[in-house]
């Protein structure tokens, strides 16, 4: 059973500044296109801001910054590693993804587990095609009218489920104050991380047993 955490604790690194940066700045680009995003396609919204054009043009600046960040990001050694930790699906993750059906309590992790790989996935795979559809809405001199129609009818949908997916997201961390605690200051309870990425504790010095191969790895 997990027990409450005692701010006493140091922690354990977690996450590095470049890292909590990067999520931080996405984070809020995110909820600045969610947000005019509403504005644009809500009209109870739309009359009560007004200044549509103001609101169009943060929408398209939101999109076309989105990747920067993770761009930038790039130069820290720790995000590329934490990319390719999110971008590997082992045996441990499709035991976790069973477990999770099961709502067994007891689930092997790495440093991340099964259910943020598959978010991480969907996230980025779901923010190039808006990207893409976005920049067809906007120049739309460029492409035909049957494209720019397609291409409006996928970024319309595709952002519906991409905000229920982030509202999504937000509730989980609001479940897990811990799991903010990291992100918010890089490091974590030992007790947490040992309770929901055992196989993540395992590289680090918690284990008398000495360091073993990182699972994602």
């Amino acid at each position: 059973m997990l027990r409450p955490p005692d701010h006493r604790e140091q922690g354990i690194p977690r996450f590095t500044p470049a890292e909590r940066w990067v999520h931080r700045t996405t984070a809020w680009l995110m909820g600045l296109l969610l947000l005019t995003a509403a504005v644009l396609y809500v009209p109870q919204l739309a009359e009560l801001v007004g200044r549509r054009l103001l609101v169009v043009r943060v929408h398209e600046w939101s999109g076309l910054l989105l990747p920067v960040p993770a761009l930038l990001g790039l130069v820290s050694r720790a995000f590329r590693t934490d990319l390719r930790r999110l971008g590997r699906f082992g045996p441990h993750d499709r035991s976790w993804l069973r477990a999770a059906a099961r709502r067994d309590p007891v689930r092997e992790a790495g440093k991340f587990n099964a259910g943020q790989k598959l978010y991480a996935g969907f996230t980025a795979g779901a923010g190039l095609v808006m990207l893409g559809t976005g920049l067809l809405m906007w120049f739309t001199h460029l492409t035909p009218l049957r494209w720019r129609t397609s291409a409006t009818f996928v970024h319309d949908w595709l952002a519906l489920g991409f905000g229920l997916v982030i509202v999504g997201h937000v509730w989980m961390a609001l479940a897990d104050p811990e799991a903010r605690r990291g992100m918010r200051t890089g490091r974590v309870s030992p007790w947490w991380a040992t309770a929901e990425h055992p196989l993540w504790t395992q590289l680090t010095d918690l284990d008398r047993a000495g360091p073993r191969r990182d699972p994602d790895a």
